[in-house]
């Protein structure tokens, strides 16, 4: 899991707004990214209790301490990870894949977030929710250190891809998370004039901390 918090990075792009390009894109591509900014979708794949221990792994892997930081990340608004991945499970939007030795991935994410919790009882005496944010690392980081091993009769490595794919796709599918890496957004139909390595289109800014590479924080 990496130390560098998703909204901790937002100043690596000053003045960036990855909006300000909304009128270059087509109605129907501006109506999809602008409807990710409104009230997120109701839970209904999860029950309350998945919805819990789903809200807190998501926290975890994204880095996010609690409530009062998500409200921090780009716009101050709160990506909503869990509700956009209950949605797509919802509406059997998977990636289209899975490994042969994994659940249908709704399923496998039923299992995964009920063996997480169990582990948490067996541990810490509580439920996964109700564990600290320390408790709650530690157990997200043993499946992570398990590899190829099994957990709860899964691979590990596939859980945490699991996780990890449908965590990622939902976050940085918001236009908040743009702001904090310099995307701007959909190209069509306005395009690109500028190609090559480190060749900046007018609209994009330069990273203020290009030496700072949060992949490493943790090696």
């Amino acid at each position: 899991m990496s130390d560098v918090a998703p909204g901790e990075r937002h100043d690596r792009f000053p003045g960036f707004d990855a909006l300000a390009q909304a009128g270059h894109w087509d109605p129907v591509t501006a109506g999809t990214v602008m409807a990710r900014l409104g009230m997120p979708p109701d839970i209904r794949f999860f029950t309350p209790e998945e919805e819990a221990v789903g809200t807190a792994l998501c926290d975890r892997l994204l880095g996010e301490p609690g409530e009062d930081h998500a409200k921090r990340v780009g716009r101050g608004t709160r990506v909503a990870v869990l509700n956009m991945i209950d949605a797509r499970l919802a509406e059997k939007q998977t990636d289209g894949w899975r490994y042969d030795d994994m659940p249908h991935d709704g399923e496998a994410w039923r299992d995964t977030l009920a063996a997480l919790d169990q582990d948490a009882r067996d541990r810490f005496g509580h439920g996964f929710a109700a564990c600290s944010v320390a408790e709650q690392e530690t157990l997200i980081q043993q499946v992570q250190d398990l590899g190829s091993d099994r957990w709860h009769g899964l691979c590990a490595r596939h859980v945490w891809s699991l996780w990890t794919r449908y965590v990622c796709t939902a976050f940085y599918s918001h236009p908040s998370a743009w702001d904090e890496m310099g995307f701007p957004g959909p190209a069509y139909p306005r395009g690109y004039k500028n190609t090559g390595v480190d060749a900046r289109e007018p609209f994009e800014v330069r990273d203020a901390r290009p030496g700072d590479d949060p992949a490493r924080s943790r090696r």
